[in-house]
């Protein structure tokens, strides 16, 4: 797979450990909207996980 895409992101804010996933290219991370800290990547999903 091609990266720079749309992908699933699992981000996490490394204050306050709000967790999200996002769909967008890996350049791109947004900010957490609890405190204003730019998150950082947790997990990439583009493998399928079965539990």
């Amino acid at each position: 797979m091609e990266r720079g895409k749309l992908e699933p992101i699992e981000v996490i804010c490394a204050k306050c450990r709000y967790t999200k996933i996002v769909y967008l290219p890996i350049e791109d991370l947004p900010l957490c909207p609890k405190c204003n800290t730019r998150m950082s990547i947790s997990e990439l999903l583009d493998e399928g996980k079965s539990y």
